[in-house]
């Protein structure tokens, strides 16, 4: 989801009229993951030898068959192997109701074996389910994925060792830490109000001591708002949202956007 975290050395894009192209270094989120997997190795480890027998357990729990959350839910299953983390898929079939979803939660709830729940999403059900009754349902101490509104309670109030933090905006920050620049003092900007995404990245930003701004697809002054930016965070659901030559020299961006641009060829 993180496609790319750039340090703006020069003003101006490639494609941008009478501009200089720009110059960029490239922070490599595969090598940062690298690392982040490597640290979290070392820490279960350390565990499984302090308390012998010990090995964290995870549960993913999915609704129906949708090609993409199959996709994310092998990642996650094999970075949890990886790990160390003992991690195992529970999928319901897309007929599943919304009370047999909650009585698959409160099993794995009721476990103590397990130690986190993901609720994949969407829910790819063909019955109403209500996803924020879902999330909620999953207690706030095996709430990974930091969804559940007590855990987006804390994080908000700036509880963040008495929290779980959403994923992204976790990767995000890492990402940030790795260009070495300082969050505190900073003004960021942030792009989208997702509750996955953007409002858990303004918190996290705000907490680090910056200077928080959000936008959103009501924004009247996106660009002017942009080129303040030291730190530009874009969770937005659109492509091509943010102009190269509204972002000022030396701003560190971070694109977490997956969006599909057509080929602008046509084939025969």
């Amino acid at each position: 989801m993180l496609s790319s975290i750039a340090r703006s050395l020069h003003l101006g894009v490639s494609g941008c009229q009478g501009s200089r192209r720009s110059i960029a270094t490239i922070i490599s989120g595969n090598k940062t993951s690298k690392l982040v997997r490597e640290r979290l190795k070392n820490e279960v480890e350390k565990m499984r030898t302090q308390f012998s027998g010990f090995r964290p357990s995870l549960v993913v729990l999915q609704v129906g068959d949708r090609d993409d959350s199959n996709l994310y839910i092998s990642t996650k299953l094999k970075a949890a192997a990886e790990i160390g983390i003992d991690a195992k898929h529970v999928r319901l079939p897309n007929t599943a109701t919304q009370d047999e979803v909650l009585q698959s939660i409160r099993l794995v709830n009721e476990n103590l074996s397990v130690h986190g729940l993901i609720v994949q999403l969407p829910l790819d059900s063909v019955n109403p389910i209500n996803t924020e009754l879902i999330t909620n349902a999953v207690s706030p101490e095996k709430d990974v994925d930091g969804l559940s509104c007590i855990n987006a309670g804390k994080l908000s109030r700036g509880d963040l060792n008495d929290c779980f933090i959403p994923c992204t905006p976790n990767g995000c920050m890492e990402l940030i830490r790795q260009t070495g620049v300082s969050v505190a003092g900073k003004h960021a900007v942030v792009i989208g109000r997702s509750k996955i995404v953007g409002a858990p990245m303004h918190d996290l930003l705000l907490w680090n001591h910056a200077t928080v701004t959000t936008c959103h697809s009501k924004t009247p002054d996106l660009p002017e708002q942009v080129s303040r930016a030291d730190i530009l965070v874009v969770g937005a659901g659109r492509a091509e949202i943010v102009r190269g030559e509204w972002v000022k020299e030396g701003a560190v961006v971070i694109d977490c956007g997956i969006n599909h641009i057509p080929d602008a060829h046509t084939w025969t």
